[in-house]
């Protein structure tokens, strides 16, 4: 499966990941599955709610802004594609706490940030079985974002 996202909504990413650094950064990803490709139309960045101490290694995203993304996917006929988060100074792979949270069928965008900067980005999708995750490919799209809703 691709992960598609424009070079706009990836550079609000990064940004986001770079500007809570050293603390971990996280959000929501909206859009839809088009030909086997997810295209993101939407990047909602959120606050990590994580326990006071732990937030450079782990992030909890508020309910109450999980909620409004959910609302706000289904009032624009978009479906919660998945998340991002950073990893700050640690490769852009699933810890064992990301597989302990993650669910099948979501994307999970990760980016490692090495000293306040954004060096790479991988996504990831948690296998049915649970067994582990699969690597996405992470693509430009050529759409403009739709963060202005």
């Amino acid at each position: 499966m691709e992960l598609a996202l424009s070079t706009q909504d990836m550079a609000e990413i990064s940004h986001h990941c770079e500007g809570t650094y050293p603390r971990e950064a996280c959000g929501i990803l909206l859009g839809r599955v088009e030909e086997g490709c997810k295209v993101i139309i939407v990047v909602r960045p959120t606050d990590n709610a994580g326990q006071e101490g732990t937030q450079h290694k782990r992030y909890t995203i508020p309910p109450e802004q999980l909620l409004q993304g959910e609302l706000e996917a289904e009032r624009h006929e978009l479906e919660v594609i998945g998340y991002y988060h950073s990893h700050p100074d640690h490769p852009a792979r699933p810890s064992e706490c990301d597989h302990e949270l993650a669910w099948p069928g979501y994307s999970y965008l990760i980016l490692s940030v090495q000293g306040g900067k954004s060096v790479e980005k991988r996504s990831w999708q948690l296998r049915e079985d649970r067994s582990g995750f699969d690597e996405e490919t992470v693509a430009p799209c050529k759409r403009e974002s739709q963060n202005s809703w």
